[in-house]
C-alpha cells in the first residue's frame, strides 16, 4: 500500500514539474532566421502592424511587445533595426555607438552589456534570428564561436 501511494505521489509530482518546466521556456513560434543589415533595417518600428526587432551581440530579438519602449517615437527606437550591441554596453543613445562594435569597450561596459544582455533582452524577448556578422566571418567562412545552442527559445531542427 505504501509503495502504492509513493508511485502515485511520485506520478503527480512528475506532472507538476513538467507543467512548470512547460512555463518557464517558452519555444520560438517562428523558424530562427539569418538577418542582412538591410533585412533587419526593415523592423525598425516605423511601419504599423511590422514587428520590432533589435541585434545586441549579433542575436535578432522581437521586442515588439515592448512598443512603448522601442516602437516609433519612443524612447528607445534609435536601438532598433539594428545590432545596437555597442550602444547597450555604453548605455547611449549617440548615434555613433548604434553598432556591433565592441572595440575599445572597458572591462566594466563590457559586463554591463554581458548583464543587460542575459537580464533583459535573453529574458523577456524572442530570438527571431541572428546577424549574419554572428553566425560569418568577414571572408564568410562561417563562425566557428557561433553557438546556436546556447541561445533560448532555440531548437536543432529550427531553420536559418
Amino acid at each position: 500500500m505504501a509503495t502504492a501511494r509513493f508511485g502515485v505521489l511520485f506520478i503527480i509530482l512528475a506532472v507538476a514539474l513538467a507543467e512548470n518546466a512547460k512555463v518557464k521556456h517558452k519555444t520560438a513560434t517562428k523558424p530562427v532566421r539569418l538577418f542582412t543589415e538591410e533585412e533587419l533595417q526593415r523592423y525598425d518600428g516605423s511601419e504599423e502592424g511590422q514587428p520590432i526587432y533589435m541585434a545586441v551581440k549579433g542575436v535578432v530579438f522581437d521586442v515588439t511587445k515592448g512598443k512603448e519602449f522601442y516602437g516609433k517615437d519612443a524612447p528607445y527606437n534609435a536601438l532598433v533595426g539594428k545590432d545596437s550591441t555597442r550602444a547597450v554596453a555604453k548605455m547611449s543613445l549617440n548615434p555613433a555607438d548604434l553598432t556591433s562594435d565592441t572595440t575599445g569597450l572597458t572591462e566594466e561596459q563590457l559586463k554591463s552589456l554581458d548583464s543587460i544582455f542575459e537580464g533583459t533582452y535573453k529574458a523577456k524577448y524572442p530570438i527571431v534570428g541572428y546577424t549574419a556578422s554572428r553566425i560569418l566571418n568577414e571572408d564568410g567562412s562561417p563562425n566557428k564561436d557561433f553557438k546556436p545552442e546556447d541561445q533560448p527559445h532555440f531548437k536543432i531542427k529550427d531553420e536559418f
